[in-house]
């Protein structure tokens, strides 16, 4: 009788460019130089924790590693600028953090899974590292204009400045809110654990985690200044990239996931009628989808 063979998840800490990053890593029955090795960035609001299925379901045969971004799960939350600190909480800061991650874990290569947040914290990674990137997996993390709500371009073009702005972020950061980005969408939201969000909003709720959180919101304009750059890489190195997306997310719409093709038309996409956390209900389906996609492009230098 064949057995699924369950993997060690080891949870560690490591020095990153200066922050204490906390990260979780599985340990693949069959260790070695070449095993396939796969980062997996998070979203917002979550962290590390919502690959914990996943890594369940494919760490026996990969070496997934997936961080918390500074001010996120369980890594460090230096003070921000702006409550007097020396941290500036940015898309930038975060991509040098990982950077760093990745430069004290010694990885050579791996296969890139950005999710929301993790779309402009892994493409600035690949575009200023292309060799590490042995392919691309995108689940529901912009990199186009077109890809965007209504709803997510008028939050993204809100300042500080303005009248009821930061009071509008930080009803973002609330339970309900929070609850919302994992059950909406959904066909089943049964099949959505209410860990995720519980674990999000316990971290929301820390007095050190709100101000980073703002900041970041009003940061996200930064991306879109970047987005030709992303395309322009992808379509100058064309990485073999795998899409899978769930197709009711309310802020990165079916048109982001279709924008890919135009610059990567020989990527294999997959919608699911799920809404932003699409791992959350379909990972039965997406997990055969990244494990075909990893033991095809990895051996290809």
């Amino acid at each position: 009788m064949n057995r699924h063979r369950i993997p060690s998840i080891r949870h560690r800490f490591i020095e990153a460019s200066g922050v204490r990053v906390f990260y979780r890593e599985s340990e693949p029955v069959e260790a070695g130089d070449d095993v396939p090795t796969i980062l997996l960035l998070h979203g917002f609001p979550s962290s590390s924790h919502q690959y914990r299925r996943l890594m369940d379901a494919l760490g026996s045969q990969y070496r997934l590693i997936a961080p918390d971004y500074p001010g996120f799960g369980h890594s460090d939350a230096p003070t921000s600028t702006n409550e007097g600190g020396s941290f500036v909480y940015s898309f930038d800061r975060l991509a040098e953090v990982i950077e760093g991650f990745v430069e004290a874990l010694a990885l050579k290569r791996f296969v890139l899974y950005a999710f929301d947040f993790g779309a402009p914290v892994g493409f600035r990674l690949a575009s200023r590292r292309p060799e590490r990137i042995a392919g691309l997996i995108v689940q529901n993390g912009n990199a186009y204009l077109e890809g965007l709500s209504d709803i997510a371009r008028d939050f993204i073009a809100l300042e500080p400045q303005d009248e009821g702005a930061v009071e509008q972020v930080r009803q973002l950061l609330t339970l309900e809110m929070t609850r919302g980005q994992y059950v909406g969408g959904t066909g089943d939201p049964e099949l959505v654990a209410p860990d995720g969000w519980t674990m999000d909003q316990h971290f929301l709720d820390r007095p050190d985690r709100r101000q980073p959180q703002v900041d970041l919101a009003f940061d996200y304009k930064s991306n879109l200044a970047r987005s030709g750059e992303w395309q322009e890489w992808l379509r100058s190195e064309k990485p073999p990239t795998l899409i899978t997306w769930g197709r009711n997310d309310p802020f990165f719409t079916e048109k982001g996931a279709r924008a890919f093709l135009a610059d990567l038309p020989e990527a294999d996409l997959h919608l699911f009628d799920t809404g932003h956390f699409a791992l959350e209900e379909s990972l039965p389906e997406i997990a055969p989808l990244i494990a075909d996609f990893v033991d095809r492009i990895w051996t290809k230098a």
